[in-house]
Parts: structure tokens; C-alpha cells; sequence
């Protein structure tokens, strides 16, 4: 059998992990590691580079792209060759961690249920869980929006991104393009701190989504009309609102959601106690309620499901082809 149906199959197994066992936490997580591995280089990085934040930077990336792209790929490469059974099964626990629906629909209906419970302290401490903002101050409407607008960018970032690459490359592209957007979350702030010291991994996690954004956001036009949401307010938001973010890619899917449900999501927001002023996305047809919360998780499943079937195919037509 091919490597690249193993592979593929790998991929498949992993979704399917992933919608059964999400992210438990007492579990040693590969994500988790990045994250640990960003901290530990960017306090070693500093101190060799203290005057040259952006050349600390591009170091960053340039070692986590060896620990997590380079390095993976020798190690199942050599499992492979060796012993093709384990090198399926770490490939398949690679791809089950590098994909995020299960968890990201668990976290936000946390949310959702403390909302129910008309419990906003405990809502605000489950939302700041999930968003990088500051949640301190938001009242109810806020609460709900913050956790639309993560379910919906993630829906890139946590699921189509890395399904995008891992359906390409296998799991080590998948680790690869994990570690570009763990770098850009934790350094990718414009503030004093991180402005040139992210400016490289902010910039990459820019280019590698330019692609599984737009993926993702036209897959989910299309999960809204399965769904029975709007799927035609869905595409004229989405045409009209897809920019209205300093992030080229953050406000795809945003914008598909907000469509899709008739509700306007993004605005102004607080970070690290700092006002940034950001426009809207979407029309303020009705107001926003804890069930939009449910709504956008459908959404994320029905395009999560979709791009795996999309993509398995066109994979598996190449392969066949080739």
C-alpha cells in the first residue's frame, strides 16, 4: 500500500480521535509542549539577542520549525522504514492532537451552559479560557460574542489549517504548521513587548493561512446551507466583511458566521488593558443570544466534517493519478 494512503488513513483516524477524546488535560499534549518549547526559547533568545528582537524572532521560528517539522518527519520517515505499524499508529496520535473541534466545542459550550445558568462570573472566567482578550468587564452580549468570534476563527486555525496540511503532508506538515500558529498566538500581540519579536511568526502564520482560510470560510458557506442557516447572507458578508480585520485571514470564517446567523460579531476590544479599536463584521439583525454559541459549533463541525471529505478525496485522486 501507498505511504500516502498510510498517511491519509492516519489523518482519518486522527479526526476520528479527536471527536471521541478531544483534549483531556491531564494528558501530555504536543500543542502543549509548543507552547512550553516557545516560552523556554524566547527567554533563551532574548538574552543572546537583546538588542535585535526581530532577529530573535526569526530564530524562533527557525528552531521550532526544527523541532516540530524537521525532526517529526526524520522520526516517522525512520519508523517507517523500520517498523511501518508504529509509524502508523504515532502518525495517527500526531494528527489526533494537532486538530482542535472536539475541544474548541467543548470549551465554548462551557460558556453556554454558565450563560443558561445566567451565572456571568463564571461565563467570563470560561470564555477568558478560549480568547485572547480581556473578559473582566463583559456583559452578557460581549460574553456570547467573544465566543462566536473563536469558534469561528478556529474553525480555521484549529481544524481546516491543520486537516489542510496534514491531508498534504502527513502528520509532520501538520506538527509544522501547528508550531507556526502556536508562535503567532503567543507572540503575535502588537504591543511593546511582542511587536518585533513577533513580527516573523506572526507574519508566516499570515501566509501559511492564506490558503485554508478562504478553504475554510467557502466550506462553511456551504455547511450553513446544510445546517438551514443563511448560506446567501452567509456569502454576501463573507464578499463584504472578510477583510475588516488586521489579519488577513481572522475575519474568513468571522465573517461567514456573522452572515449566516444575521448577527455582528468583532468591534472594539480590550487587551492587556489597552483599548484596540476594530470594526464591525456583519449586520446587527437581531440581537445576539447564548444559542449562537450553538449555532457557530455546528457550523464548525458541519465545515470540519465537509473539508475532511474534500480534501481525503482530492488527496486520494492524486495518489491514484500520480
Amino acid at each position: 500500500m501507498s505511504h500516502w494512503i498510510v498517511s491519509l488513513i492516519a489523518v482519518f483516524i486522527g479526526f476520528n480521535l479527536d471527536l471521541i477524546f478531544g483534549d483531556p488535560h491531564e494528558m501530555p499534549h504536543l500543542v502543549r509542549l509548543m507552547g512550553k518549547t516557545i516560552t523556554k526559547l524566547e527567554t533563551i533568545l532574548r538574552k543572546i539577542f537583546p538588542a535585535w528582537e526581530r532577529l530573535a524572532g526569526l530564530c524562533l521560528v527557525i528552531l521550532m520549525l526544527l523541532f516540530y517539522g524537521v525532526l517529526p518527519y526524520g522520526i516517522l520517515f525512520l519508523l517507517y522504514q523500520w517498523c511501518a505499524p508504529v509509524g502508523f499508529l504515532l502518525e495517527s496520535f500526531v494528527c489526533y492532537q494537532m486538530l482542535a473541534a472536539k475541544s474548541l466545542r467543548d470549551e465554548s459550550m462551557k460558556v453556554y451552559d454558565s450563560l443558561k445558568e445566567e451565572n456571568i462570573l463564571k461565563a467570563r472566567k470560561d470564555v477568558s479560557m478560549i480568547v485572547g482578550r480581556d473578559t473582566e468587564c463583559l456583559d452578557k452580549e460581549g460574553i456570547i460574542r467573544a465566543a462566536v468570534e473563536t469558534v469561528a476563527e478556529n474553525t480555521s486555525d484549529g481544524v481546516i489549517a491543520p486537516l489542510f496540511y496534514m491531508v498534504i503532508g502527513g502528520g509532520a506538515l501538520g506538527m509544522a504548521y501547528k508550531a507556526v500558529n502556536t508562535m503567532d498566538s503567543m507572540t503575535g500581540y502588537r504591543n511593546e513587548r511582542y511587536i518585533r519579536f513577533g513580527f516573523f511568526p506572526a507574519k508566516l502564520d499570515d501566509v501559511v493561512n492564506i490558503i485554508p482560510s478562504r478553504l475554510a470560510a467557502l466550506l462553511m458557506i456551504i455547511s450553513a446551507g446544510a445546517n438551514g442557516y443563511d448560506a446567501v447572507m452567509a456569502a454576501k458578508i463573507f464578499k463584504r466583511d472578510r477583510y475588516r480585520h488586521k489579519s488577513p485571514n481572522s475575519a474568513q470564517t468571522e465573517s461567514v458566521c456573522a452572515g449566516a446567523l444575521h448577527i455582528r460579531l468583532a468591534g472594539n476590544a480590550y487587551y492587556f488593558g489597552k483599548l484596540y479599536e476594530k470594526p464591525y463584521i456583519g449586520e446587527d439583525l437581531r440581537p445576539v443570544e447564548a444559542d449562537d454559541i450553538v449555532h457557530a459549533n455546528r457550523l464548525m463541525m458541519g465545515t470540519a466534517f465537509l473539508a475532511l471529505v474534500l480534501f481525503g478525496l482530492i488527496k486520494l485522486f492524486v495518489i491514484l493519478v500520480s
